[in-house]
Parts: structure tokens; C-alpha cells; sequence
């Protein structure tokens, strides 16, 4: 209290002239109906910059929430398209009907990544999610807008993901518009681009055609983005194409994923497993 005095009693005449200047101000401003209105033009002008201001730092600190509430929607929507699209399966015999059991078998939670390596020759991803959260080695594993990896191992809290960025990954793949399938996996350079193999080069195939999952993954649903053709060579002395992809999934700004349960697959791999 004594320093604060003392501080007005140091400062008490430019203290005073500030206080004189803002009265003045204020006489002006009610007695002139000019500089009134430019006077208040002026302040609603400043008070709606700081409200803007504020408002948008405001908004800039819920959007880790406002993201968590949307992954969780798309997660939801991701659910109910894969359901969907196993149930409408255009290619199919008119007397072929999808059980509804099996068009539903997968399904979907949400996860926060923590740490994503990049720029190893196998890469690894870190979320908050373990096995008191129902997650499983094995369970496949998705971004918004592609394909991710494969869950590794789990601690309660926490689970590994095998990056698409490993060099023993691979990914069942289909081309939409040739329907040829092949196997997609990372070549270990650049961490935005995979390689296709085995797509037969007498099939049309063109820069730009769209690479999902095909129906031979048990792990991940089928018609899951992987990439879009980037580059396609031919050899004279190989049969198939040598396919460059650029990688649907970002992995540099990897925020949220969706790790994907097959229910069935315990099942389809006891079968296959009983007759070797």
C-alpha cells in the first residue's frame, strides 16, 4: 500500500493531466454533436476490433474440442458407409445377398495421436487409446481421409501403430477403373508416396486413377482411400506396371485416427488356419 502511494505521489502530475485530457474528451464530445458522433464512431470501431480479437482467441482455444466432437461424428459416418456400402455391392450376382452380420462386422473408434515418427525406414505412431479402451494388436487403423496402419501392441492407455511408412507393410489394393488388384507398399524415400505392384501393364492404368482397399483385407474395410496414381512406367522385359501413389493420408499433420475392429476376423482366421 505504501509503494502504491508512492507511486501517485511520484506521478501525481501526469496523473493529473491524463485525467484532465480525458475530461476534456468527454466535454467535447457532449457538447459538440460533430466530434460526439466521430467520438463514438471511433470507440464502437476499437470495441468490435477487441471483441473480434477475443472472440477469434476464444475460438482458436476450443478447437481441439470443437476437433475431438467432429472425429467422433465421423466416426459415426465412417461406421454407417462401410455398412451401407458392404450391403449395395453393385458388382455382385443378382442372386448374391449380403448378410447384414457380415456388412456390419466392422467397427469404428477414435484416437489421439501423441507422437508419429516420418523419417525412418520403419515409422511408428503413438494414440491415447489402449486396451482398456477395447484395442487389440492387429485392428487396422485410419485417418479422415485414408489409410494409417495397423495397431502393433497396446498398454492399457496406450497403442503402437505400424505406419503405411514401414518397410514391411503391405496393403491389399484395387484400381478403381481397370478393377485390377495389386499390393501397395512403402519403398522407404518419400514419406508422401507408395508404390503398387502387380497390376498386369495390360490393363489400361493412368495418372490420376483412384487406389482404395480391395475386398481381400480382412483388417480393413474395403474402399478406403490409398492413394491416387502418381507416376506409371513400363519395362520391356516385366509384365506388370511399375505404379507410384501419392499417399491419400497426411501424415505430417495426423491429429485424430480411427482404429477399425473386424469383428469376424477371429472367426475367418480359425477357419483358414484349421485346413494347413
Amino acid at each position: 500500500m505504501l509503494s502504491l502511494l508512492e507511486f501517485l505521489s511520484r506521478n501525481r502530475n501526469f496523473i493529473v493531466f491524463v485525467l484532465l485530457e480525458v475530461l476534456c474528451f468527454w466535454l467535447i464530445s457532449r457538447s459538440n454533436t460533430y466530434w460526439g458522433a466521430t467520438y463514438f464512431n471511433t470507440s464502437n470501431y476499437y470495441v468490435a476490433k477487441v471483441l473480434s480479437v477475443s472472440n477469434s482467441v476464444r475460438d482458436y482455444t476450443n478447437l481441439q474440442e470443437e476437433n475431438k466432437h467432429l472425429a467422433e461424428e465421423n466416426v459415426k459416418l465412417n461406421q454407417l458407409l462401410t455398412q451401407l456400402t458392404q450391403l449395395n455391392t453393385t458388382d455382385a450376382p443378382s442372386t448374391y445377398y449380403t448378410d447384414s452380420v457380415y456388412a456390419s462386422r466392422f467397427n469404428y473408434k477414435v484416437a489421439k495421436v501423441v507422437k508419429a515418427e516420418l523419417y525412418h525406414a520403419d515409422n511408428y505412431i503413438t494414440i491415447d487409446k489402449g486396451s482398456k479402451d477395447g484395442i487389440k494388436p492387429g485392428m487396422g487403423v485410419l485417418s479422415p481421409s485414408g489409410i494409417v496402419g495397423r495397431v502393433r501392441s497396446c498398454s492399457e492407455n496406450f497403442s503402437v501403430i505400424t505406419s503405411i511408412l514401414h518397410s514391411q507393410f503391405m496393403v491389399s489394393t484395387l484400381l478403381i477403373r481397370s478393377q485390377e488388384i495389386g499390393t501397395a507398399k512403402w519403398p522407404g524415400i518419400n514419406t508422401e508416396v507408395i508404390e503398387l505392384s502387380d497390376i498386369s501393364r495390360y490393363k489400361p492404368v493412368e495418372v490420376g486413377d483412384t487406389a482404395v482397399t480391395s475386398n481381400y483385407n480382412s483388417v480393413f474395410p474395403p474402399d478406403i482411400m490409398v492413394g491416387i496414381v502418381k507416376n506409371v512406367k513400363t519395362r520391356p522385359d516385366q509384365t506388370f506396371y511399375d505404379i507410384e501413389l501419392s499417399l491419400s493420408t497426411d501424415f505430417r499433420n495426423l491429429s485424430y485416427v480411427y482404429i477399425v475392429e473386424n469383428s469376424m476376423i477371429k472367426e475367418e482366421q480359425e477357419l483358414e488356419n484349421s485346413i494347413k
